[in-house]
């Protein structure tokens, strides 16, 4: 009898490695897997759901540390690609003397080479309940072509589909660009987590009322604004929904958006399409209190919280 695959979490994007400085001197750095994607990924499999990460991995001595994370996280990589020549992204930040982190230099030798449409592979989506993408490699062609074949996949095997907009206008040729691609994607989005940022960015609208009144055009089920300290605004079919989260003192926000949408995944993948308005909303708040559990250590995937720390 053959033995029944569990289902899995399926992420595409790329992987980054983070050189953090040690001190405000900024001469030496400690090395972190990082990349947006990557730390839904491993937040999902922290908290005892199978995560799988479509990506491009090299053979240089960033990828071999990225692939040893990767697999320490517990995420599985059977539908990575393999391509001894590419170089995963570095991101070089720095420490202020109040130790807050400055971004100074994001490094990507290898743009060209991505994931082909024609590497995905449809086992991966048949052994999936939800495909989870951002916009973090869209500015490149063939990528593009990749996330849209992927969203193609997710429809056919009837995926949850889940978007975090994750907007880095500098990678982009233009804004206008930026806000057309990911626009792109809304009208077959099931899940959107974005910022309140991210929405007057996309809208062009800087009345968040205003904004959510536009972005109900695309009849997205389940929208999920984030507030940072404020909790988050979800619309469900229409409806608001304003979900609060405990207060705390923030060491470090880096990341913590993202261990709210892996606990909003987590609850998702673990206990299938929600049932009810309830039961969405408590996906929600469990994912608020991920977040806050993100920013109350210094980090982004280090601060990830595990689910044998869970009350």
């Amino acid at each position: 009898m053959k033995k029944r695959q569990e289902k899995h979490v399926l992420i595409y994007g790329d992987i980054f490695v983070d050189y953090i400085a040690t001190d405000e001197t900024n001469t030496e750095f400690s090395t972190f897997l990082g990349g947006a994607t990557v730390n839904v990924a491993a937040g999902v499999s922290r908290l005892g759901a199978k995560s799988s990460l479509i990506t491009v991995i090299g053979e240089d001595e960033d990828s071999r540390f990225a692939e040893n994370q990767l697999r320490h996280e517990g995420v599985d990589i059977t539908f990575a690609v393999r391509s001894p020549e590419k170089k995963v992204n570095r991101v070089y930040v720095h420490l202020t003397p109040e130790y807050d982190r400055v971004f100074v230099k994001y490094i990507d030798d290898t743009p060209a080479l991505q994931v082909q449409p024609s590497d995905l592979q449809e086992q991966a989506f048949q052994n999936a309940s939800i495909l989870h993408i951002c916009s973090g490699t869209m500015f490149q062609p063939t990528a593009l072509a990749t996330t849209k074949r992927a969203v193609e996949l997710a429809k056919e095997h009837n995926l949850y589909l889940s978007v975090d907009p994750n907007i880095r206008p500098l990678r982009w040729e233009s804004e206008e660009i930026c806000r057309d691609t990911i626009l792109s994607f809304l009208d077959q989005t099931d899940l959107l987590k974005l910022t309140e940022e991210e929405l007057t960015f996309l809208m062009q609208e800087s009345n968040i009322e205003k904004a959510l009144d536009q972005l109900a055009a695309y009849n997205i089920p389940i929208i999920m604004l984030t507030m940072g300290e404020a909790g988050t605004l979800a619309v469900i079919e229409g409806a608001q929904h304003h979900v609060t989260v405990e207060p705390i003192v923030p060491v470090d926000t880096t990341g913590a958006g993202d261990a709210f949408l892996a606990g909003v995944l987590r609850g998702l993948h673990l206990n299938g399409k929600p049932k009810s308005l309830e039961e969405m909303l408590a996906h929600i708040e469990f994912g608020n209190q991920m977040g806050a559990r993100c920013a109350m250590k210094v980090g982004a995937l280090s601060a990830m919280p595990y689910a044998n720390e869970l009350e």
